[in-house]
């Protein structure tokens, strides 16, 4: 089968576009080769829902082989070790330290993801106090966890680009577990539609975790930096989209269901003003 990309953005479409691909591959036989030909755009970041489709297109595909028409994405996706990591070919240097990493990592390597978010990610995101850094990482990390705990699954992809002309950064998480839907559905008994149960995840006091540590609290801090930050954040899971930017929600349905989650976080790379948490800043203003 031979199957050509579309421009990929981190956007609604995007992701629409990539959970087609992930449609038509599900429709090879078995043992079928296939071609994936990307004449167009693509941004580095989405690298990562990209790798969670295809490490499930190689349990039933004979082989996977790319024709990146595009010199520019070739150059990034060289210099990101995706297609390093999943050809084999060289890697190339990034002399202008814009990428961060392409990387797969297994249930019980916490450790190395959160060696991997200091060096190559928390460096690059604008100031923040102690008390914010220490929660923000601490949500990227609940993040990896709840992937292992609430998706069942065994692989999370790690993915993220720095565009320095627009002065923002993407960052994203994949999983090809159950998903926001299922996972939620089935602990609430909640009669919520896809992208109503990731908006449920996002908002109030919700958590589908056992204990005392609230499962949601990760990406609702993150969400928090975010829209301190000017910043943007999407998540993608099953048939549902969502998206944080401005102070606002949208809320979308796919046509094709993205076999796990994905979550997007779009930091302002501008932005000088050290933020603090909520809780700190009403702490400050006891005194």
């Amino acid at each position: 089968m031979e199957i050509i990309l579309p421009a990929i953005n981190t956007d609604y479409t995007g992701y629409s576009s990539l959970v087609e691909i992930f449609a038509k591959i599900n429709q090879c036989s078995v043992g079928e080769d296939l071609v994936i030909n990307m004449p167009n755009w693509f941004a580095a970041n989405m690298c990562s829902p990209f790798g969670a489709i295809l490490n499930l297109a190689v349990r039933k595909v004979g082989s996977v082989r790319f024709n990146v028409g595009n010199p520019k994405v070739l150059e990034i996706l060289k210099k990101n070790n995706f297609l390093p990591y999943i050809c084999g070919v060289k890697r190339l240097v990034d002399i202008h330290d814009s990428t961060i990493i392409y990387r797969q990592f297994f249930r019980r390597e916490d450790i190395f993801f959160k060696m991997y978010i200091e060096s190559d990610l928390m460096r690059r995101i604008p100031p923040m106090s102690g008390a914010l850094n220490k929660e923000f990482k601490n949500s990227l990390f609940e993040i990896f966890e709840n992937a292992n705990i609430h998706s069942e699954t065994n692989t999370i992809f790690v993915c993220g680009q720095v565009f320095h002309n627009k002065k923002n950064l993407d960052f994203s998480i994949a999983d090809v577990g159950v998903g926001f839907h299922k996972n939620i559905t089935q602990n609430t008994g909640l009669p919520l539609m896809p992208d109503e149960a990731i908006k449920w995840a996002l908002e109030g006091n919700t958590t589908t975790k056992k204990g005392p540590i609230p499962g949601g609290l990760g990406l609702k801090i993150i969400k928090e930096f975010i829209n301190l930050n000017e910043g943007k954040m999407q998540i993608a899971s099953d048939y549902g989209y969502w998206e944080f930017s401005n102070g606002e929600v949208k809320t979308e349905t796919l046509k094709n269901r993205f076999p796990g989650s994905v979550v997007n976080i779009g930091i302002n790379i501008s932005d000088s003003y050290t933020h603090r948490p909520k809780r700190e800043i009403q702490l400050e203003d006891i005194f």
